[in-house]
């Protein structure tokens, strides 16, 4: 600065900028952090406000309760409980006074939520009184209903004791010997020493009736006693409708449960041509999707019961998710079976696999597939292949079986267990035209059927050479045979175009 070399005026000025700007940042992070600790003390105070409110509510559920015993043992055990209670929220009132008096530090002190500290501790107060209150008056009920109870017990007692000295008294036996005689006498006498004594029980019982009569007690026990009736007759009721709902519920979901199994069967087992099948299939799926319907009017009710905290159902077995899980696989299944009979059409024109020998392939899955599922585990695929005239080895559990396992690969790749009924009839199909390899091969069969290896063949040697079933087919498929003029040649037919369109499609 004394050299001159700098403008001290405009340095003092930057410096007095920087230190005014940090200055006013100290202040303004010294604001927030109070800020922030302030609202971390508000938000604090609502949590403890929130776990006491909780607290509360748990505690009126049970000072709430109708139940103040039927008989003098089960008084005696609420009464018991109530002491506990009340020796609890005893206990617990200095929490209840620490909340309430960091709530009126947070208002005199806070700007921030002050309205609504107000109004949350004014409620909290409010529930405060009300649980005491609550609490209170249970404790009379239970005194009220344990005079009542310990009365009713002292009459029971009294009563009890008087039929059995009935029969002694009103028996007429009086000896036939002086020895009888002396010993009923003595027995007589302890009766009337022990009646004495039960003479003064019986007056206070007596007492102790008028007096109930007469007190507070004995219209407190009446209402008490008016109420209990009244909630059991409405408990009835409700039990009543809940068994309704229960046997409305079991028999749409049994008879729903009872079409699932009726509607899988008939799928399995139909029968008839591959069109006709597939027809049939697509008429049932169709009838599948439409019964939706019936089971969201089934899941209604199972919320319904939910609702009703209906946790049993003595009607039936049958649950919301698992008739939908079956309702579910039923329409997976009626979709697989429409692709798969597809799949087989497609086969039959395309392949020259006769129906009969698809056929037989489903007949032998649907004999293996004992739930009807569409699906066969591990073994019951090979059981299928062995019953087809595969040769598969005879191997011990857990010994590897690599010519198994190598069909596997092929239909179950990801290993999950299961063959479908489409990755079957995929795989039956493939072994059944694997020597097929292209048009080209099955234009030179037909070629070497023809004479003179002409471009045609004639009807007279397709039934020469091929079954009369394949003839048919053929024939009914292959295009009369047009010469290079466009006339067509009587009784021959074009089978480079038959060839050549199969592998088109």
């Amino acid at each position: 600065m004394a050299s001159n070399a700098f403008d001290t005026s405009q340095v003092k000025d930057k410096r007095d900028a920087v230190n005014g700007r940090f200055t006013k940042i100290k202040s303004m992070a010294a604001g927030r952090r109070a800020k922030l600790n302030e609202s971390h003390r508000l938000h604090q105070f609502f949590r403890d406000l929130d776990d006491e409110e909780s607290w509360i509510k748990e505690k009126k559920l049970l000072v709430s309760s109708e139940d103040y015993g039927r008989d003098l043992t089960g008084v005696q055990n609420l009464r018991k409980k109530h002491k506990r209670l009340e020796a609890e929220l005893g206990a617990h009132e200095p929490a209840i006074q620490s909340v309430l008096d960091t709530g009126k530090k947070l208002s005199d002190d806070n700007t921030i939520g002050q309205e609504e500290i107000q109004q949350r501790l004014a409620q909290f107060v409010d529930h405060w009184k009300e649980l005491k209150d609550l609490s209170g008056a249970r404790g009379q009920r239970l005194e009220e209903s344990l005079e009542y109870q310990q009365f009713v017990a002292n009459v029971e007692e009294e009563e009890a004791w008087i039929n059995e000295k009935l029969n002694l008294v009103g028996s007429e036996d009086y000896g036939d010997t002086l020895a009888a005689v002396q010993g009923l006498l003595k027995k007589h006498e302890a009766f009337e020493t022990d009646f004495t004594v039960h003479r003064d029980r019986v007056n206070d019982v007596c007492v102790n009736g008028e007096e109930l009569i007469k007190k507070e007690t004995w219209r407190n026990l009446q209402k008490i006693i008016k109420e209990r009736e009244l909630e059991l007759q409405k408990e009835q009721r409700r039990q009543e409708e809940n068994d309704k709902l229960r046997q409305e519920f079991a028999q749409h979901a049994n008879a729903f449960h009872q079409w699932l199994q009726e509607t899988r069967s008939c799928m399995v087992e139909e029968s008839g041509t591959l069109e006709s099948q597939l027809e049939a299939t697509k008429r049932k799926h169709q009838e599948i999707r439409a019964m939706r319907s019936q089971l969201k009017k089934i899941e209604d009710l199972g919320a319904a019961m939910e609702e009703a905290l209906i946790l049993d159902n003595k009607y039936t077995e049958h649950s919301t998710v698992g008739l939908a899980q079956q309702w579910d696989q039923l329409d997976q299944l009626g979709m697989r079976m429409q692709h798969n009979l597809e799949q087989q059409i497609q086969a039959r024109n395309t392949t020259g696999v006769t129906e009969e020998a698809l056929k037989e392939f489903s007949m032998m899955f649907k004999h293996f597939d004992k739930e009807k599922s569409g699906r066969l585990n591990h073994q019951e695929f090979k059981s299928c292949l062995r019953s087809l005239g595969y040769d598969l080895p005879m191997v011990e559990e857990g010994e590897p079986d690599p010519e198994f396992e190598s069909i596997l690969d092929t239909v179950d790749p990801n290993r999950d267990g299961n063959v479908s009924l489409q990755e079957y009839m995929a795989f039956m199909i493939s072994r059944e035209t694997e020597n097929v390899k292209s048009s080209e091969e099955i234009e030179s069969a037909f070629r070497a059927l023809s004479t003179e290896n002409k471009p045609y063949v004639t009807k007279e040697e397709l039934y020469q050479n091929l079954t009369k079933e394949q003839a048919d087919y053929c024939l009914s498929h292959m295009k009369p045979y047009l010469d290079g003029k466009g006339r067509e040649l009587p009784s021959a037919f074009d089978f480079v175009e038959f060839t050549r369109s199969l592998f088109v499609n």
